[in-house]
């Protein structure tokens, strides 16, 4: 696996193969026009200001790509790509395998396959959306599964708050119908790691 973050260390990439960097370079920012558009119209949808939850994401905001290779696994109904987890981030972009499925999410207990659509990207809402949303966005629990007769490459980009910004619910997204569920947070992803080596759900730390 692999990870940058934007406008830091792309410089650090090799030149080989040829063009790569550049190629990546431009799908990295191109992913990022992707993202704050996604992020305005997420807010737009909850008929708040367009700008709510890019404001907190601060101006230094980061997004993290990452490489993810499934090779194929002879029992793949004992061994996991990525265990059960929601995302850290704001939101992530997933580009899956266009050939080979793999992801999987929780509902209602059960386990739900997503279909891999060729060259399309997966928005995941993270938990950080879901804490400046007051809950109105989920952030779901997924995993990977393996394959045992095909390995599978994915591209994850994780969009995330500046560490330094503290995020928290929308003001206009509280009242006496849906109260404030979480607190206000900061340095989010330091304790999802955290928390996500015991096993455990780093939102529920956030909640009231």
């Amino acid at each position: 696996m692999c990870s940058l973050k934007i406008y830091e260390k792309l410089q650090f990439w090799p030149q080989n193969p040829e063009c790569f960097r550049e190629v990546f370079e431009e799908c990295i920012n191109n992913l990022n026009l992707l993202s704050v558009s996604l992020l305005k119209a997420m807010a737009t949808s909850l008929n708040v200001d367009e700008n709510c939850f890019l404001d907190q994401c601060g101006e230094r905001r980061t997004m993290v790509a990452r490489f993810n290779f499934y090779p194929l696994c002879p029992r793949p109904d004992v061994v996991l790509g990525v265990k059960p987890h929601a995302d850290g981030s704001a939101i992530t972009i997933l580009l899956q395998d266009k050939e080979v499925e793999g992801f999987q999410v929780l509902k209602d207990d059960q386990w739900f396959r997503v279909p891999a659509v060729p060259y399309g990207f997966l928005v995941i809402v993270g938990d950080q959306v879901e804490i400046m949303s007051n809950g109105i966005f989920k952030s779901p629990v997924h995993r990977v599964v393996m394959n045992a007769e095909r390995e599978r490459n994915t591209l994850a980009a994780f969009i995330s708050p500046d560490t330094d910004v503290g995020i928290g619910p929308v003001e206009k997204l509280i009242n006496e119908e849906r109260p404030r569920v979480y607190k206000d947070v900061k340095n989010y992803v330091e304790h999802f790691f955290q928390y996500y080596q015991q096993g455990r759900r780093p939102i529920e730390a956030a909640m009231i």
